[in-house]
């Protein structure tokens, strides 16, 4: 008997270099040859053929040169590490970015001193190099300022962190400064029942009081906001900002400054969104604010807006929990 099976033919397999060719140089054939996914046709779309508000790439890091504002000596110039997120609209008949031309875009500017002009170009490139209706940038720092102590001659490097975020949405441009302040809450019911046992009872009692902190979100128009300014509108809204360099007159200077001014967080968002409906070089704000109780160990929060900008029926769960002080 024989048997009628197929015989398998061995297949010879091709001999592949493993060596990296150090010299092999790539010329525009070979460059065009190269397969490219991302742009190929709709056919190749996975899931639902649905267009894509954002879509790039978050937290490419590059050092970038920021003015300081201009005092009697002039103004200064800064290098600080910022991290850029790039994001572009996507129609649903296109099947993806070019990541790598994000990246490319900003670094075309990048060597360029900050100015939302310099922004306004990146976005343009973005736009024009991906072929989008809409596009967004957002560039997150560690602002330094040099900040005396309340009463001794000491003075240390305060540090705020910055979001600058300039965005196109069918043909309308807004740029928003992102901002977090941390400061100390004294809680003023605390503080008046503390009052009322050393009156009463003559017992010793403290209020309790905490780190706290604001994110405010602001739309910026007119002329430029420096970051000194949203420092000083800040410390007007409420005063007792957390200190750098103490010493023992310091720390009963701020024990002082807090019983001056003691704030719940409600009283916190209207402060700051006094201050900020003041300013004319802004325009609508969102203004988030934290206080993380010594008292209970759960925070009080609040949040307030003014304009459509950042009106919204529903929150980010994450948005209290990304507020740490």
């Amino acid at each position: 008997m024989t048997d009628s099976r197929p015989v398998a033919t061995e297949r010879a397999y091709p001999a592949l270099s493993r060596e990296y060719p150090e010299d092999f140089r790539v010329d525009a054939g070979y460059r065009a040859s190269l397969p490219d996914l991302q742009n190929g046709p709709a056919s190749l779309i996975v899931g639902a053929h649905a267009p894509i508000q954002h879509v790039g790439i978050s937290n490419f890091r590059l050092p970038i040169r920021y003015q300081t504002r201009p005092g009697p000596d002039g103004g200064g110039e800064i290098t600080l590490e910022t991290s850029v997120t790039g994001t572009v609209s996507l129609e649903a008949d296109r099947k993806g970015i070019n990541m790598s031309r994000i990246m490319r875009s900003f670094y075309a500017h990048a060597e360029k001193r900050f100015s939302m002009g310099v922004l306004e170009a990146a976005l343009d490139d973005y736009k024009s190099d991906l072929d989008s209706l809409d596009a967004r940038i957002q560039m997150r720092l560690s602002y330094p300022m040099r900040v005396e102590s309340l009463r001794s001659s000491l003075s240390g490097w305060q540090y705020y962190d910055i979001a600058l975020e300039l965005a196109e949405r069918a043909g309308q441009r807004l740029q928003i400064m992102h901002f977090d302040y941390v400061y100390s809450s004294t809680c003023p019911c605390s503080l008046e029942l503390s009052e009322h046992a050393r009156q009463m009872r003559g017992q010793m009692a403290t209020p309790h009081s905490q780190r706290s902190i604001a994110r405010i979100s602001a739309v910026t128009q007119g002329d430029t906001l420096w970051f000194e300014d949203m420092v000083e509108l800040c410390r007007r809204a409420v005063p007792t900002e957390t200190q750098v360099m103490v010493k023992r007159e310091d720390e009963q200077a701020f024990a002082e400054l807090n019983a001056a001014n003691p704030i719940f967080v409600e009283d916190a968002v209207r402060a700051f969104a006094a201050q900020l409906m003041a300013e004319p070089r802004l325009g609508d704000f969102r203004i988030i604010a934290s206080h993380q109780e010594s008292l209970h160990s759960h925070d009080a929060v609040s949040v307030l807006t003014r304009g459509e900008t950042f009106a919204q029926a529903s929150l980010n769960p994450a948005i209290f929990a990304g507020l740490r002080a």
